[in-house]
């Protein structure tokens, strides 16, 4: 503490020499004002003012400086053990070398002592993905329950946790898994640390990472060279908490360090510090035929175990070029430029229909620019996506006090969800999109659902022409028949699309596959109240079909929210019965006496 302790002493010399001064021309003035009383009143007052101004600036630097030399300090210190690690790592990987060759000298069958190599191979991309190691964590559901009994208990050293890891491993996949997981089921914040805990053991190392003189990917490298695999700490820029799109890598604000072991013939990237999940009571909706009991868990992100470099790429460049692993590596330009994704983007299996999408996306004359994602095939049913609009770099969600999602257009259409923006004004926004997979059965049980981001961009609009007006206030969510048959089973018979145009009167038609009850349906209108116009819409069910009918009382455009139930929820009790309604759909229509189809 030296280093602080000389930088405070200079600061307060400083401190004493200036207020000396101060302290001097306030004496000097008082003298020549010494025959007027009120004179004197007033620059008492003054120097007073003056001396606590300059004590608040002094102390202000002096905890600046502070903070400066800590940082610093941490820094320093971080950068040594850092090394340090280096170092043991090396000697660890060249003790384990020489002790399988003495192995297989004698005779000793190791089953990876001729397939693993004994020197750090260069960094190349991997020849296949990660989904031909595993498709599924539950692969590992052995290993990852290992680590989380061992994770139980503190070690004493690091062959100690070492060989209860790995012990039983039976490939070098394996081993590496079992350290992500040991490190991201490691809960920092309720371990309760000694202070006379050494740095060169497995809990000291955690302690430093807990107080910031330590990082979880150097812990990472040191325990895998300590099971004879080779690893790296690779130093670069991310997408990390506070980026947003558009946001250049000018500074050291976005700096990060991950890893990337060699395992399964290849360099593969692992991030334990965003795979790191703690043990958490699930509010999300329970998979099915799991137990409340069973959502309380060890959550991580499995995302960040082995990650593919094509996916790795949209949240970590690398200072080298080569630690990419990619066959054509992109500039830092291009990586700012590409779409600002989360890990659950890659888990749904989402992808962007064009391949010249970027972070910043900028609108037409009309104000209106449109982000689409596609879902794969088998996500397709399970799928519900939300969006929420902002102002860019402002909390402000609202235009003239009317909600910002109201200026954008969720629809859906096959395998293609399309965000539709228009900017009520010019300048900037930031769209956010929101997803979460669900059964129909969940969705039907109208419980809160936690929605969580996958993908942002920023929306530029320079320049309007156009005068947009919010679409009507309807329920949230996405607009079309899609929702209702996917999630109810409704098959729209008449009208397939989001936007109707219709005449003065209008008649949608669904087609019933299972017993639905109790359809209402609300029309919305701006500057029109909604219990006005609700004479204007009659629901009818004959058999299986469900018709709506519409009479428009002025032109315009309308917004059509639907409702249902299923039959079986009929039961409850009657006092409860609208709150059972679960919003099925909505439609956007504009009535005008010029259109005569329905």
């Amino acid at each position: 503490m030296k280093e602080e302790e000389k930088a405070i002493k200079g600061i307060q010399e400083e401190w004493e020499v200036e207020l000396s001064k101060i302290t001097a021309k306030f004496e000097r003035d008082l003298q020549m004002k010494s025959k007027n009383k009120e004179d004197q009143k007033v620059l008492t007052l003054k120097y007073a003012k003056e001396k606590d101004m300059f004590e608040k600036n002094m102390t202000l630097k002096r905890e600046k400086k502070k903070e400066s030399v800590t940082k610093k300090l941490l820094e320093q210190e971080r950068a040594a053990a850092a090394a340090l690690i280096e170092k043991q790592s090396e000697e660890m990987m060249d003790l384990i070398a020489k002790e399988k060759t003495k192995l297989v000298e004698v005779g000793e069958d190791l089953e990876d002592a001729s397939s693993y190599p004994t020197l750090p191979p260069p960094p190349l991309p991997p020849n296949y993905n990660k989904t031909e190691i595993y498709t599924d964590p539950e692969e590992f559901a052995e290993v990852d329950q290992r680590a989380i009994t061992v994770a139980q208990e503190d070690q004493e050293t690091f062959t100690d946790l070492i060989r209860q890891l790995v012990g039983e491993c039976k490939s070098d996949v394996e081993k590496a898994r079992t350290i992500f997981r040991w490190i991201t089921v490691k809960n920092l914040n309720s371990i309760m640390f000694e202070e006379t805990q050494r740095g060169d053991t497995p809990m000291g190392l955690l302690r430093g990472i807990k107080f910031g003189t330590e990082s979880y990917h150097v812990l990472f490298k040191r325990l895998c060279s300590y099971a004879g695999l080779h690893c790296v700490v690779i130093k670069g820029y991310s997408k990390s908490a506070g980026y947003q799109p558009g946001v250049k890598f000018e500074d050291n604000r976005f700096r990060n360090s991950w890893n990337a072991v060699y395992v399964a013939g290849a360099w593969r990237f692992v991030q334990c510090n965003w795979g790191a999940r703690h043990l958490v009571n699930a509010k999300e909706v329970p998979k099915p035929g799991k137990a409340k009991s069973d959502s309380l868990r060890y959550e991580y992100d499995d995302h960040y175990f082995l990650t593919d470099p094509k996916e790795f790429i949209y949240e970590f460049f690398p200072l080298q070029p080569e630690w990419q692993l990619l066959r054509e590596p992109i500039t830092l330009e291009e990586f700012e430029e590409l779409p600002f994704v989360r890990s659950l983007f890659f888990r749904y299996q989402l992808a962007f229909p064009s391949t010249h999408m970027k972070s910043v996306m900028p609108t037409d004359q009309t104000g209106a620019a449109t982000v689409r994602l596609e879902m794969p095939l088998q996500m397709q049913s399970a799928l519900i996506f939300h969006y929420n609009l902002k102002f860019y770099n402002k909390d402000t969600d609202n235009f003239e006090g009317v909600s910002l999602k109201r200026f954008v257009m969720q629809s859906v259409v096959n395998n293609t969800v399309a965000f539709r923006v228009h900017a009520p004004c010019s300048g900037n926004l930031l769209l956010d999109i929101f997803a979460n997979a669900v059964t129909p059965q969940e969705y039907l049980t109208g419980e809160p659902m936690k929605f969580k981001s996958v993908c942002k961009f920023k929306i530029v609009c320079n320049d309007l022409q156009t005068v947009m007006v919010p679409l009507p206030d309807c329920a949230s969510g996405e607009w079309g028949p899609a929702k209702a048959t996917r999630l109810f089973g409704l098959i729209p018979l008449t009208h397939q699309d989001a936007l109707i145009f219709a005449s003065q009167a209008l008649e949608i038609q669904f087609q019933m596959s299972r017993p639905l009850t109790d359809f209402m349906a609300t029309l919305h209108k701006n500057g029109l109240e909604e219990k006005k116009l609700s004479k204007y819409v009659t629901q009818q069910v004959n058999g299986d079909i469900v018709t709506l009918s519409v009479s428009f009382p002025e032109e315009g455009q309308y917004g059509m929210d639907i409702y249902t139930r299923e039959v079986t929820s009929a039961s409850r009790a009657d006092s409860s019965e609208k709150h059972l309604l679960t919003h099925c759909c909505k439609y956007l229509i504009n009535s005008s006496r010029k259109n005569n189809r329905h």
